[in-house]
């Protein structure tokens, strides 16, 4: 066998999954309950991914923070890949996991980045609101899932509630950032419906650290490029959110993500998203000195109920 074939075939699947679905065999029970709390744990990492940008842009220009934390992450998921000797991936895979790395390593970042030089953190919520259900779409689509009627009903209202709220404390208002935004959400979608397939068979780290690893040719010239031509202020405020985006929003948070979604299904993990606006309106209060008004507890309370029909839908 050649070693560069051997990533997966020597594996036994992660999780088993039930012919024609997305769900995994095991899908109840304790093993449900560990994909949910990781999922939930992904969201609560990536709903500080805007405040920590807004912070990171203070000292970098977009490029360069896109760059470098696409940099220094690789770094941190190449090295765990050598030191655990993990083998290169078959060559089967090597195109879904270029699918991620276009989507999720290096799409959604730079366009919520170069978004959030003219956007608030509130309004690029908006694209958080819609992720969930395109995720859902482009599963359906990429994967074969069928989630039942109530699913997508329950799905469609907190997608909603979220962009109607987001929508609202922006004032309403289109601005120029949002076909940045809009691109984001698609690439995003993509992306996490191709990890969600990938981590079935492979160890759901794996996938984004061989999707940084394959970025590395691209984003090395292009950080030293942009760190040469834009102004780099280092404090304490911009080295945090550096740090923050690559470690924690870059990797670890896509590492239980993906274990999540390999757990309980691609469209029930995708709406544990519709918690994420708001997670990030709590951090940009608290962060970024932003106001909340009287309608976030409402909301909040709205999309939590959204996001337990879709978990007891059959999806």
């Amino acid at each position: 066998m050649r070693a560069q074939d051997s990533a997966t075939a020597q594996t036994a699947i992660a999780v088993p999954v039930a012919p024609g679905s997305d769900r995994p065999a095991t899908g109840r029970g304790s093993a449900a309950r560990a994909g949910t709390l990781q999922a939930a744990l992904g969201v609560t990492a990536f709903s500080l991914t805007f405040p920590a940008t807004a912070w990171g842009l203070e000292g970098f220009g977009p490029w360069s923070l896109v760059a470098v934390r696409t940099v220094l992450a690789a770094v941190i998921a190449g090295g765990c890949l050598l030191a655990l000797r993990v083998p290169f991936p078959g060559r089967r895979h090597w195109v879904g996991l270029a699918v991620v790395a276009a989507g999720v390593v290096l799409g959604f970042p730079l366009l919520t980045t170069l978004a959030l030089q003219t956007s608030t953190t509130a309004h690029a919520a908006v694209v958080v609101g819609l992720l969930p259900l395109t995720t859902a779409l482009f599963s359906a689509l990429r994967v074969g899932t069928r989630p039942s009627r109530t699913f997508w009903v329950a799905a469609s209202a907190g997608a909603a509630v979220v962009i109607a709220f987001t929508v609202q404390q922006s004032g309403g208002a289109l601005t120029s950032a949002d076909a940045y935004l809009f691109a984001a959400l698609l690439v995003c979608a993509a992306g996490y419906t191709e990890g969600g397939r990938l981590a079935r068979v492979m160890p759901g780290w794996q996938v984004i650290g061989w999707a940084l690893v394959l970025c590395l040719p691209v984003t090395v010239p292009v950080a030293a490029i942009a760190l040469s031509y834009e102004p780099v202020q280092l404090t304490a405020h911009s080295v945090t959110g550096l740090l923050w985006v690559a470690a924690g929003s870059q990797f670890v948070g896509l590492v239980v993500w993906y274990r999540g979604m390999a757990a309980i299904g691609i469209p029930k993990a995708s709406q544990l998203q519709l918690a994420q606006p708001l997670l990030t309106l709590v951090w940009s209060v608290l962060l970024l000195g932003e106001h909340l008004t009287p309608a976030a507890p409402l909301t909040a309370a709205a999309v939590l109920v959204c996001i337990a029909v879709t978990q007891r839908a059959r999806g």
